[in-house]
């Protein structure tokens, strides 16, 4: 399959899981906790079943690691290409009620993000990107889908958006020094990502080794896609397979 063939099969399959998603919150649900003490429901189970049996049934020969499958002991070896999945990001969020969670799929060649969706289930809002080729942001399914940029920094200063879950206001400042900044909101999920992408936004920091590669694929291959960059604390691009499948320390930007 071609890249935009591999995207449309995510945004296909993003697409289910997201009605999955709203259909166990309409329905009401029980919160439980993992091993590390994150949260799980009945909503993040259903909705990487699904992505994951649609991925490998369509592309059995591209590995897949899942968020869920990696917590019940699952072990997936690094290859040259991998899908990366967080079936409902903003678990926190999902679980108190909030509109800021997303359904997460990206594919990692050699290392690098090269494509991914984001999917907003509480709004219906959908975001793909290509890297080197663009990215587009569809307001509802079966709506068009239309070109998105990262914009240029106001002349006010940056807008960033900070973990509403996991802020750690006296880590920002090193990841933001030397960059002017007008405001800081509070955001969960992976939903930042897309905001960067479509220009609402200019930042999104995140200090310390506290996310995974499976929360940040797909936005960065959106972000990207759309002018935008993904940095570690020491200033290389994130990259991907790495030991435990841990992130460093980063910043997203609208314009690196």
């Amino acid at each position: 399959m071609t890249h935009p063939e591999l995207l449309d099969l995510a945004a296909g399959l993003a697409r289910r899981a997201a009605a999955a998603i709203m259909a166990v919150r309409q329905a009401g649900f029980a919160v439980e906790h993992k091993d590390d003490h994150s949260p799980v429901t009945e909503a993040d189970r259903l909705a990487e079943a699904l992505i994951v049996e649609g991925l490998r049934a369509a592309q059995p020969e591209i590995p897949v690691v899942a968020e869920e499958e990696v917590a019940g002991g699952v072990q997936t070896a690094v290859a040259p290409r991998f899908w990366l999945v967080d079936p409902l990001d903003g678990t926190r969020e999902f679980a108190k009620g909030l509109d800021e969670f997303a359904v997460c799929i990206g594919l990692v060649e050699h290392g690098v993000a090269r494509l991914g969706v984001l999917l907003l289930p509480a709004t219906g809002e959908l975001f793909g990107g290509i890297v080197g080729q663009g990215a587009w942001k569809e307001v509802a399914p079966g709506a068009p889908r239309l070109p998105i940029h990262t914009r240029a920094v106001p002349a006010e200063g940056l807008l960033v958006l900070d973990s509403r879950s996991h802020s750690r206001p006296e880590a920002l400042a090193p990841l933001l020094a030397g960059r002017k900044v007008a405001s800081i909101q509070p955001m969960g999920s992976a939903a930042k990502f897309a905001r960067l992408a479509e220009g609402a936004a200019d930042a999104s920091p995140r200090p310390g080794r506290t996310t995974m590669e499976w929360d940040t694929a797909a936005g960065q291959a959106v972000l990207e896609a759309a002018g935008g960059a993904i940095l570690t604390e020491a200033g290389t691009p994130l990259r991907y397979g790495k030991p435990g499948w841990r992130n460093d320390g980063y910043i997203a930007l609208g314009r690196a």
